[in-house]
Order: structure tokens, then C-alpha cells, then sequence
């Protein structure tokens, strides 16, 4: 008869999440994980495989957990254009004030730990950006429908520049101690969309 789990898979695979997230991969032992997870490093392995295979489960549970806000902020009815220049301007908050900014994004993270030399890692962080462009395309083409976006602007190549800038703005503002930097940036990108 198999034994039933004693722990909640869920709740251990977010606590994998923020331990990751805030600690990276090569930082993160497998000591690190079973004190984390307060589980056993059998019951670690049975469930999620090795400490790679749990990085990668950890790495999509938090791209999927971004992803609905995105698209929430990014298709609502109406004008488009300042829900771009809010989410950026989110972001560009979430990378420069409070604790929050010193984990980064976990996914910009990944990126210039993991990505150079790991495919599936490369491929999960590709996945997210490509979905990232596509709500910020999608939003950008709708706002020069809607005239908000002189018809000049090429959609696809702001939505490109706006993702390498919101990547960029989460590792200035993990490091960086002055929060104008991240926020001078920011502003500065937006009149590429006026």
C-alpha cells in the first residue's frame, strides 16, 4: 500500500520558489532545500527529482504566478497605452524600492545565472520573455489602432526594447543603492512610446 504524503507538495514547491529566487541555483544545496521545504531529501527527490529538476518546476511555478497579473494589466478595454507605461513603471518601483528588489526577478535571474549554459533553464526564461513581448506587442498594437501610438512606431520593436529594459531595470535594482537610476531609466524609455 503506498504511504500517503505528509506534506503539502504545493506549499513546499513555493517555498522552492522564494529559496531559489532568492538564492539562485549554485547557492542553493540540497541541505538548503530540505530545512526550507521541511521535508526529507527522499521525500525532495520522490516528488520533484533532483535539486535541477525542482529548479526548473520552481522557475515555471513563478513564470506562470507573474503571467495573469501581466495579461490583466495588459489587455484591459480602452486606451493601451497606459497600461504599458504603468506596467513599466511598476517594474521599474518593484526593482528599486523595498526588500523585494534585492531577489531580482527570478527569471532575469535564471537568465544570467543558468542561461549561457543551461538549455532547459534558457528555454523556460525564453518562454517567459516571448510571452512578456507578446502582451506588450499585443497592448502596443492595439494603442496605434487606437491612434495613442503615432503609426510610425513599430509595435514588435518597442515591445523588444521595452522587454530588455524591464530585464535590464531588475539588475540595475538589485544592485544599484540609488533608486533614481532605475527610475531616470524608466521615464526615459517612455517617450519612445509619445
Amino acid at each position: 500500500m503506498a504511504r500517503t504524503k505528509e506534506f503539502d507538495p504545493d506549499a513546499a514547491l513555493q517555498s522552492a520558489v522564494e529559496l531559489f529566487w532568492r538564492r539562485g541555483y549554485e547557492a542553493t544545496s540540497m541541505a538548503d532545500l530540505v530545512e526550507a521545504l521541511s521535508i526529507g531529501r527522499a521525500s525532495i527527490y520522490a516528488t520533484f527529482g533532483n535539486k535541477h529538476e525542482l529548479y526548473l518546476k520552481a522557475l515555471e511555478r513563478y513564470a506562470t504566478n507573474q503571467n495573469p497579473r501581466l495579461l490583466d494589466e495588459l489587455s484591459q478595454p480602452g486606451p493601451a497605452l497606459p497600461a504599458v507605461r504603468a506596467v513599466l513603471r511598476r517594474f521599474g518601483s518593484e526593482a528599486s524600492t523595498g526588500e523585494g528588489r534585492l531577489n531580482g526577478c527570478f527569471i532575469t535571474n535564471t537568465a544570467a545565472e543558468l542561461g549561457p549554459h543551461d538549455e532547459s533553464a534558457a528555454r523556460c526564461v525564453e518562454r517567459s520573455w516571448e510571452h512578456l513581448e507578446t502582451l506588450l506587442h499585443s497592448a502596443l498594437v492595439r494603442a496605434r489602432a487606437q491612434g495613442e501610438l503615432p503609426a510610425d512606431r513599430d509595435p514588435l520593436t518597442l515591445a523588444r526594447m521595452l522587454l530588455v529594459v524591464m530585464q535590464g531595470l531588475r539588475v540595475v535594482g538589485k544592485a544599484s543603492q540609488d533608486p533614481a537610476r532605475v527610475r531616470d531609466a524608466v521615464e526615459q524609455a517612455l517617450t519612445l512610446l509619445d
